[in-house]
C-alpha cells in the first residue's frame, strides 16, 4: 500500500472511503469530522445524540454518504478518553479502520491527521503512527497459501492536509513510519517461514541479500571458522542437526569510525525441538520462530541503512537448530565457549543462552559497545510477563532506560526485571565453570546472569522477547502469528545514539 500526503478538502476526496475521528465524550465534533458532519446533514451527531457513536478506543461506525459527498463510505474512528490518547492509540485506530474497510474491497482510502489537532500530537509522529498502524495493521502472510483471498488489498492511503505548509512535515513522518513497518513486516515474514524455508543457510542468505539491497556489508562465518574461534558452545548447540550452522556479520557504517559501534545481537534458533531434552509436542510448531531475535536484528539494521543513521552498527547473528540427531549435545556434557569459560549444559533446550555466549564474546572481540541482545530465550519471561510486554535486563541502568524508552516510543512495552549478585549462585555448577540453567525460580533472570558472564562489564542490555515474538490471537496492528517485536525498538535506540 502507498501513503500520500495531499492538501485538500477532506469532504470533497473521490475515494472509496474517508475516514474521520472523534474523541470519547465529544457531542459536537470540531475539525475535520465537524466538516464531514455538515457535508452529510449532521448525521454524525445525530448518531452521537442517539448512543450509535460514542468515541470508545477502536469503536467503528461506518455511514454511507448516499451522495451527499464525493466518497461513498465515512468510517468515524473512536479515539478513546482524550486524556489517555497517545501515538500508540493512533495505530491501534488505524489498523482497525484499515482492516475493515479491506473487507469492503475498498482500494482508496483517505483520512485526516488523527490527533494532531485538539489531541494535541506533533503533526509529524501523527503521521508516522498513520502510516505504521496501517501498513503493520494490513500485513498478511499468504506464501504458502494457494487459494485466492477473498477481499483485495488497500492500494493507496491519502493523509488529506489542508494546511499547505504541514505538507512536508507530514511526508517526513510518512517516510519515517513507512521504513519502521516495512521493516517489521519483513522480520515477520521470515519469522513466519516454516523452518524449511527458513534454515540457518536461508538465514544466512536472507541477510547477504538485505546487505547488497541497502549497502550493508556481511559475512557469513562458517563451522570451521567458528571452530578456529573457539565458538564450542555455539557448535555444540548445532551438532545434532544435518544442517550447517552459520554466524551472520552485518555491518553499517554511517558515524564515526574512530568510536565503537553498537552492537546488536540477535539469537537465530531456525527450529527448537529442545534437543534431548525435548519439547512437549504441543505449540512445538511455534519454535520456527526461535529465530525472532535474528530477524528483529536483519531487520533493524535494513531499516537503519534506509535512515542513513550517522552512527555505526554492527550485527550478530549465530544460526542453527536444536535437534536430538545422533550425535546431538547430552545434558551433562561440557562445552567451552569463545572467552575460555566452561559451561555444563543440565538442560539441551536452554540452548539459545549458549549460542549467545559466543555471539557476545565475538561482539566483546570486535570491540562493540553498547550492546544489545534480542532473544526468545525462557518460558519463565513468558509466565512472568505474558504476552504484553518484553523483559528487559542489563548491567547499565542508563542503558536500559535508553531502551524502554526506545520501546515507548514505538509502542512496544518493555519491563525492567532485576538481575542482582545474589541469582548467580543458582548458575553454579559442580563440574564446570558455569552450568546452562539455574532451576525453575526465576528462570528469566538466571538466563540473563548467564549472558552477564559474557558481556562482561561491556554496557549491555538484554530483551527477552519469548512472549511477545508471537500472538495467538489479532489485536490491531499485532496479527496472529509473528509480531516483530524489537525491530522499530532497536531502530530507535540507534537512532537516539546518533
Amino acid at each position: 500500500m502507498e501513503v500520500k500526503v495531499v492538501s485538500g478538502d477532506i469532504t470533497r476526496m473521490k475515494v472509496g472511503a474517508v475516514m474521520v475521528n472523534l474523541f470519547e465524550g465529544v457531542e459536537h465534533p470540531g475539525g475535520a469530522t465537524g466538516a464531514v458532519d455538515q457535508a452529510l446533514g449532521g448525521a454524525i451527531t445525530k448518531l452521537i445524540a442517539e448512543g450509535e457513536i460514542k468515541g470508545k478506543l477502536n469503536e467503528i461506525t461506518l455511514i454511507h454518504t448516499l451522495g451527499k459527498m464525493e466518497t461513498e463510505r465515512v468510517l468515524v474512528l473512536g479515539l478513546g478518553k482524550q486524556d489517555k490518547f497517545t501515538l500508540d492509540s493512533i495505530r491501534t485506530v488505524m489498523a482497525g479502520g484499515c482492516k475493515f474497510l479491506r473487507k469492503l474491497g475498498v482500494k482508496r482510502v483517505a483520512t485526516v491527521v488523527h490527533g494532531a489537532g485538539i489531541g494535541g500530537v506533533d503533526a509529524e509522529k501523527a503521521a508516522q503512527a498513520i502510516t505504521e498502524g496501517s501498513i503493520l495493521g494490513l500485513y498478511t502472510f499468504r506464501k504458502h497459501i494457494t487459494k485466492e483471498p477473498e477481499n483485495g488489498e488497500i492500494d493507496e492511503l491519502l493523509i488529506v492536509e489542508r494546511d499547505e505548509s504541514r505538507r512536508s512535515t507530514l511526508e517526513q513522518g510518512v517516510s519515517r513510519g513507512r521504513i519502521l513497518a516495512e521493516a517489521t513486516n519483513f522480520a515477520r515474514d521470515m519469522i513466519n517461514e516454516p523452518a524449511n524455508y527458513m534454515t540457518p543457510s536461508d538465514m544466512a542468505e536472507v541477510a547477504l541479500n538485505v546487505a547488497t539491497r541497502y549497502g550493508l556489508e556481511c559475512t557469513v562465518l562458517e563451522r570451521e571458522e567458528m571452530k578456529n574461534l573457539g565458538m564450542g558452545a555455539l557448535l555444540g548447540v548445532a551438532q545434532g542437526s544435518k544442517q550447517p550452522p552459520k554466524f551472520i556479520i552485518i555491518n553499517y557504517r554511517g558515524g564515526d569510525s574512530a568510536k565503537p559501534a553498537l552492537g546488536l545481537v540477535g539469537k537465530g534458533l531456525t527450529f527448537d525441538s529442545g534437543g534431548i531434552s525435548i519439547k512437549p509436542s504441543e505449540a512445538m510448531d511455534e519454535m520456527k520462530g526461535d529465530m525472532s531475535g535474528g530477524a528483529a536484528v536483519i531487520a533493524a539494521l535494513r531499516a537503519i541503512a534506509e535512515f542513513k543513521a550517522k552512527i555505526n552498527v554492527t550485527g550478530l547473528i549465530p544460526a542453527t537448530e536444536n535437534l536430538p540427531g545422533g550425535a546431538a549435545l547430552k545434558p551433562g556434557d561440557v562445552l567451552k565457549a569463545m572467552n575460555g569459560k566452561t559451561i555444563e549444559v543440565v538442560n539441551t533446550d536452554a540452548e539459545g543462552r549458549l549460542i549467545l555466549a559466543d555471539a557476545l564474546c565475538y561482539a566483546r572481540k570486535l570491540g562493540l559497545s553498547p550492546l544489545i541482545d534480542v532473544a526468545t530465550l525462557t518460558g519463565a519471561c513468558h509466565v512472568a510477563l505474558g504476552d504484553v510486554c518484553t523483559g528487559a535486563m542489563g548491567n547499565n541502568r542508563e542503558m536500559i532506560n535508553k531502551v524502554i524508552k526506545a520501546g515507548e516510543e514505538s509502542g512496544e512495552k518493555i519491563w525492567q526485571l532485576p538481575l542482582f549478585e545474589e541469582y548467580k549462585e543458582q548458575n553454579k555448577s559442580d563440574v564446570a565453570d558455569i552450568k546452562n540453567t539455574g532451576g525453575r525460580w526465576g528462570g528469566a533472570i538466571t538466563a540473563a546472569q548467564f549472558l552477564a558472564e559474557f558481556s562482561q562489564d561491556t554496557p549491555w542490555t538484554h530483551l527477552d522477547i519469548a512472549g511477545t515474538f508471537f500472538s495467538s490471537k489479532e489485536r490491531a496492528y499485532i496479527l496472529k502469528g509473528a509480531t516483530g517485536v524489537a525491530v522499530r525498538t532497536l531502530v530507535n535506540f540507534a537512532l537516539a545514539e546518533t
